[in-house]
């Protein structure tokens, strides 16, 4: 169980005295530790090659998410999100452990709660989990049929039935919030938000939810034409604890839409770029310092409540965060505006 029972109170509580700290990417941190085939497949007996598939290491090397987490909290995360990203049951058929979802989810919960309430207990301050969702490999808005722009390969109520099975066994394994995070599909993250609505029906309680979209291109547009103003009109209903922006691009081409959602956003704002743009090998090789000093400028400018590190960072890029952000004032969270806000691709305000 979460180990707050009102741990959206106590998140803005605590966001409202300072910066708080998220932690950084999973993926590369456990490229490094160069696992075998057998370290991924443990002894499930699944009958898919399991090599890449993160998420099923919370069963079979739960030890390497631990090191990881515990890395994070190390230098200075206030919040750990669970290696759960691709831990649906779309995702996971690629492998053939569609049957292991609900466990992975529960156990990746266990991992961070456990890891949380120890680094809490040590010197007194909160920390949350945020049970992690990505937004599977399947879009609802565009079809992957060039020859049939109807066609979709999924469509909204089997989207919200997958992830209100991944953010129930989230919940169960102690998650404080359910992530929605890397939307690319401003509709995927709607089924994202009714499945996490049809569940807080079902336990009773709120369930506190973040939500991150990515964008594709410069512009500020994820790949539905959504641009950031309009995305968060488009979410706000849902009444998260958090909105902002994750991966992308790196923390200098962010800069300006962190700037704009930051002036509307009536919710705290948690932002979590790339460790820069990769090279001409795919890789990420900005400093931590340098990341570190690129968000440091919106934590000085007012506009981020919550700094993290998405692709390529590391426990490095985090304690680099950590310290450059110490002491700054958090950004203050602007009033709620009544005025009627719609969104087609692009925001339009009807007046108050």
């Amino acid at each position: 169980m979460s180990a707050y029972t009102n741990a959206r109170e106590l998140l803005k509580n605590t966001a409202a005295e300072r910066v708080l700290i998220f932690d950084g990417a999973f993926g590369t941190q456990i490229q490094e530790r160069k696992l075998t085939e057998e370290d991924y497949a443990g002894d499930l007996g699944l009958k898919a090659d399991q090599k890449g598939n993160n998420d099923i290491l919370a069963l079979t090397r739960p030890d390497v998410i631990r090191d990881i987490t515990r890395a994070y909290l190390d230098a200075g995360s206030d919040i750990v999100a669970t290696n759960t990203f691709s831990a649906n049951t779309i995702s996971q058929a690629d492998y053939a452990a569609e049957d292991q979802v609900a466990a992975i989810n529960i156990e990746s919960g266990k991992i961070a709660r456990a890891l949380a309430d120890e680094f809490a207990a040590k010197d007194g301050k909160p920390r949350f989990v945020a049970g992690a969702i990505g937004p599977t490999n399947k879009t609802l808005s565009l079809s992957p049929d060039v020859e049939d722009p109807g066609f979709r390969e999924i469509d909204f109520d089997e989207l919200t039935a997958v992830y209100k099975d991944q953010a129930a066994a989230l919940i169960e394994g102690g998650c404080d919030f359910i992530l929605i995070e890397t939307v690319f599909d401003t509709l995927n993250a709607k089924a994202g938000i009714m499945a996490v609505k049809q569940l807080e029906a079902e336990l009773g309680r709120d369930v506190p939810m973040m939500i991150s979209m990515t964008l594709t291109d410069l512009s500020g547009r994820n790949l539905s034409g959504h641009t950031v103003e309009a995305f968060w009109y488009a979410v706000r209903h849902a009444n998260p604890v958090t909105i902002g922006l994750n991966c992308s691009f790196g923390a200098d081409q962010l800069r300006p839409h962190i700037q704009s959602l930051s002036g509307i956003a009536d919710t705290l704002l948690m932002a979590y770029p790339n460790a820069g743009l990769p090279n001409e090998l795919g890789e990420y090789d900005e400093m931590p310092e340098t990341t570190a000093a690129l968000v440091k400028l919106w934590a000085e400018n007012g506009q981020a409540n919550i700094l993290g590190g998405c692709c390529g960072s590391s426990p490095a890029h985090i304690k680099a965060i950590a310290e450059a952000v110490e002491g700054l004032p958090p950004r203050i969270v602007p009033g709620h505006d009544p005025s009627m806000r719609l969104a087609g691709l692009e925001p339009f305000v009807v007046g108050a």
